[in-house]
């Protein structure tokens, strides 16, 4: 039975298309592109010779139709975006409804994606994440999903142009507090890939008159994670000073370590572990 094959493609470094993505585009009968003459780029690259068909937001609700079409006569039909894992900001979900909905499989090929290449890179948690793409440039909604980031317990990732990162950071900062750790990757995959990594308060000076090249996605810290982030950091400053102070008393370290265990919760390793290192100050 014919499927569609939604495939994922290079967001820059042209090695990191799979093998399964080559093979799956060269059998297709069609493939769907945003760009037809930027896939049709790709695709020579690959060696690969194929149909190709314009599937973009101005055309995507009649071309679904189309593809339910294609689909009823046999053919397999490959959906691709410009670059990365398409419906992640692109275009393609009304197609993938309409195939599902007429009852036809729908079969990921998955690749490159800057969404989890920013995310997994940022040295921020990944377990908990929301997407948000592209936030709305002005208006009521954006300044409702800047709320929404700045409450969210876990990491919020995101899309932006380069020529408004800027004010998206000084929004950001606004809402969200300027201590708030963010990530700004760029040209991911690509020769001059950059993590800049910081506060939103330094990242939204640093970028307030400077217009970074390629394209950029910004991960922002949870307010959960900053909380327990700061609830950790004072638990062992307390410790700390608990501990010299205790010892300065005259308390053996064994007592010391428990009082640390009684009053703060520690661990008993840890607790042993700061006493024997502030005995040995």
């Amino acid at each position: 039975m014919a499927a569609l094959y939604i495939v994922s493609t290079p967001i820059g470094n042209l090695g990191d298309i799979t093998r399964r993505a080559v093979e799956v585009l060269a059998s297709a009968d069609v493939v769907l592109a945003e760009d037809t003459r930027r896939t049709g780029m790709l695709l020579k690259h690959l060696g690969v010779e194929a149909r190709l068909v314009s599937a973009h937001e101005h055309n995507e609700a009649a071309r679904a139709a189309t593809v339910v079409e294609m689909l009823t006569e046999g053919k397999d039909v490959a959906l691709v975006s410009d670059a990365g894992t398409p419906l992640l900001s692109d275009p393609g979900a009304r197609i993938v409804q309409r195939v599902v909905e007429a009852g036809f499989a729908v079969v990921p090929i998955p690749g490159a994606s800057a969404l989890l290449s920013a995310l997994v890179g940022s040295a921020l948690p990944a377990e908990r994440f929301s997407f948000y793409a592209f936030l709305p440039r002005k208006g009521g909604e954006r300044t409702e999903l800047l709320r929404e980031v700045a409450a969210a317990r876990h990491t919020s990732v995101m899309y932006e142009s380069p020529n408004r990162l800027g004010r998206l950071l000084a929004n950001l900062a606004a809402e969200c507090g300027p201590e708030r750790r963010a990530v700004v990757a760029r040209e991911l995959t690509k020769l001059h890939e950059e993590f800049a990594r910081g506060t939103l308060g330094e990242l939204a000076e640093r970028y307030a008159d400077e217009t970074p090249l390629g394209e950029v996605v910004v991960v922002v810290e949870g307010a959960g994670e900053g909380v327990e982030r700061a609830a950790e950091e004072g638990t062992a400053e307390a410790a700390l000073l608990l501990a010299r102070s205790l010892l300065a008393q005259g308390l053996s370290p064994s007592a010391v370590a428990r009082e640390l265990r009684q009053r703060l919760g520690m661990a008993r390793n840890a607790a042993y572990a700061l006493v024997q290192e502030v005995a040995g100050e």
